[in-house]
């Protein structure tokens, strides 16, 4: 079961649609089972149960989950792959030591890889849609794969398959959130 978290302000917010939803039926169309949870609701049950988790995002200005972080401790000990989208990615980086500052990006942008990776389209670059007002700086010894001209758009732990893109892969990019299930299948 691939486990998807909810980082909106609450619970059944109106970014559950757009950006849960939207990676759930990516989810669903690889035949894959899902199930989602809000961030403040999660229980070592389901991720215990999880082959893989995908913290998706939330509505430009639902930046809530950064005065929460403390309920993303349970990514310290995840033993799965991870993916962050946007919010996620942010969420990844804070957890392990990075940071966020101030980096708008919305609509169509195109996106430099720096090292290809198999859940990246194929170098040299890709156009990608953009929905945020954070960028990220990443945690110390992070792989930088992928950057725009203002953020970094992607991210790796070298040591754990735990992925962060702040683009949102569900618009027009389902090949990345594909390429990371089939990490999490093995």
């Amino acid at each position: 079961m691939i486990l998807l978290v909810d980082p909106g302000f609450r619970e059944g917010s109106l970014g559950y649609d757009e950006f849960v939803c939207s990676i759930a039926g990516i989810v669903e169309r690889a035949g894959l089972p899902w199930a989602c949870q809000h961030y403040t609701a999660l229980n070592e049950d389901e991720l215990r149960d999880a082959a893989g988790i995908i913290i998706c995002g939330t509505a430009l200005k639902d930046n809530a989950f950064l005065e929460n972080l403390e309920r993303f401790s349970w990514l310290r000990n995840a033993r799965v792959p991870v993916l962050g989208v946007c919010a996620g990615m942010q969420v990844l980086c804070l957890a392990f030591g990075g940071s966020v500052r101030p980096g708008c990006e919305i609509g169509m942008t195109s996106i430099r890889i720096t090292v290809p990776h198999q859940i990246l389209p194929d170098p040299p670059s890709f156009m990608a849609y953009e929905l945020h007002t954070h960028s990220c700086v990443p945690p110390h010894g992070w792989e930088i794969l992928a950057e725009s001209e203002i953020c970094i758009q992607a991210i790796r732990d070298p040591e754990r398959p735990f992925f962060g893109v702040l683009f949102h892969p569900e618009v027009r990019n389902d090949r990345v959130v594909k390429s990371f299930l089939e990490i999490c299948e093995g």
